[in-house]
């Protein structure tokens, strides 16, 4: 996957606060999420990756160029800023219209009507962007950004105020760009709703890269935090017995009337050991779920880190 984004070494500091601390990574095409705590620095990295802000040290480059100071590379970056940035006066159309023919887009009225039923709005509604709701008007931040048909999209926060139907519309679009080979970024704090963008991730803890890539990949590489796998069975009690001791195991509960949650620090042993107890105990197993190989838990596990 050739890279499409290449931050090296980046810090950003504003006086004596200190946003982004020696963060690199490189983005290929797809969707990738970034997370972070409030103030872990996902805008900063943002605001650096569309040139609107140079970083303090390292460097930053989009499409092999800088941000910053290539023009090329800039109208090649489409960007859906989390703060309210639109003409309130103007109609969606207006607004979108006047982001292509600024970003150079040779037919600038049929591209801002294509761009604004990407998102299912109707490019003749003339009422002014101020009678939008909020959905609306993020809507109309994603036309606009979208317009000029870019390489890379940055969105930070792009599901805010959306409703369910529209939300899902969203994530399928953005999939739909990153498979055609395009480089999404997008800020989220809704994690169920960012599993659904796939599973790569870029997780910013206290203005530093805390991790980044295949969040499953991420929790098997965490052995200092013990999986927990729920068992239900028609006998928990005597699954519970057999498991305390087992190699591996550090610990073992109850739960409901069928369930067993077992603490494991190698996932693999006990699913042999599982079957093990199992028969040896005559225990009959229903159902074996791991309760946290998910983003959200993964998503604690490293903002909570000393």
């Amino acid at each position: 996957m050739s890279a499409m984004i290449e931050v090296d070494a980046v810090s950003k500091w504003f006086g004596e606060l200190v946003a982004v601390s020696d963060v690199s990574f490189s983005l290929g095409a797809g969707v990738t999420a970034l997370l972070g705590p409030n103030g872990a620095g996902k805008s900063t990295v943002l605001r650096m990756l569309c040139g609107l802000t140079p970083p303090s040290k390292g460097t930053v480059r989009v499409l092999g160029g800088d941000p910053r100071r290539d023009l090329d590379v800039t109208r090649r970056i489409g960007l859906v800023p989390q703060q309210e940035a639109l003409f309130e006066g103007r109609s969606a159309l207006q607004f979108v219209h006047l982001a292509a023919v600024l970003a150079g887009v040779p037919d600038p009225e049929a591209a801002a009507r294509s761009a604004l039923a990407l998102v299912e709005l109707r490019a003749d509604d003339g009422r002014p962007l101020s009678a939008y709701s909020k959905g609306m008007r993020q809507r109309v931040k994603v036309a606009q950004a979208l317009v000029a048909d870019p390489d890379v999209v940055v969105l930070d926060e792009p599901l805010n105020g959306l409703d369910p139907r529209q939300r899902l519309h969203l994530i399928s679009l953005f999939q739909r760009i990153g498979d055609d080979g395009r480089c999404v970024v997008v800020s989220s704090h809704v994690l169920d709703e960012v599993e659904r963008f796939g599973s790569r991730v870029l997780v910013m803890a206290q203005g530093r890269l805390a991790a980044e890539g295949d969040y499953h990949a991420i929790r098997d590489l965490m052995d200092d935090r013990p999986h927990r796998i729920r068992i239900r069975s028609d006998d928990p009690r005597a699954l519970a017995s057999g498991l305390l001791g087992a190699d591996g195991v550090v610990g073992v509960r109850l739960e409901d009337l069928d369930g067993t949650v077992v603490e494991t620090l190698d996932a693999a042993v006990l699913r042999r050991t599982l079957a093990v107890v199992a028969r040896d105990r005559a225990v009959r197993l229903h159902e074996v779920t791991p309760l946290d190989d998910d983003l959200e838990s993964v998503f604690r596990y490293l903002v909570e880190r000393p």
